[in-house]
């Protein structure tokens, strides 16, 4: 049984919405976690603290990788140990601070990701291919105001 059908008609709508977008969010991202190991024996995890390092080429500190992805950082460094050891990314001592140090995709690291990317992209242009283009940048744009009403919501709980 999917979140979306604990709820019933009586339901607000707002939380109806919500329990569908879970639900879609949650479908989208089993089958892309089934595609990464079938595809490229690895994990979503994985795949997200690589496209972090991604974007950032001259490499992250763990604090920042951890906090970009919203996990601990023991978790972080599990994974970045994983990738170490399968040569995929390389830790830099940091200047100035002996504790600390950046993680970077290596060039295989590199090489590998873009082949997950560019597969990954096709997946979820796949998920949304019962929409057209209008829907997509309908739903894009009323996903905004929602993200932009929590985001000030936070803003002002956290005053």
């Amino acid at each position: 049984m999917d979140m979306e059908a604990r709820v019933h008609s009586e339901h607000p709508e707002a939380l109806r919405l919500w329990l569908r977008l879970l639900t879609c969010t949650q479908l989208v991202e089993k089958q892309v976690r089934g595609l990464l190991r079938e595809r490229f024996d690895t994990t979503l995890p994985r795949f997200d603290l690589m496209a972090q390092l991604e974007r950032a080429p001259e490499g992250l500190k763990m604090n920042e990788l951890s906090r970009r992805m919203m996990v601990t950082g023991g978790n972080v460094t599990g994974i970045t140990d994983q990738l170490v050891a399968e040569r995929l990314v390389e830790r830099i001592d940091v200047e100035g601070d002996r504790r600390a140090y950046c993680v970077r995709l290596t060039g295989k690291g590199r090489k590998q990701f873009n082949d997950m990317a560019r597969e990954h992209e096709d997946w979820i242009v796949q998920a949304f291919s019962g929409l057209t283009d209008k829907d997509i940048a309908t739903l894009h744009k009323l996903l905004g105001k929602v993200k932009e009403q929590a985001t000030a919501e936070r803003k002002e709980a956290a005053q």
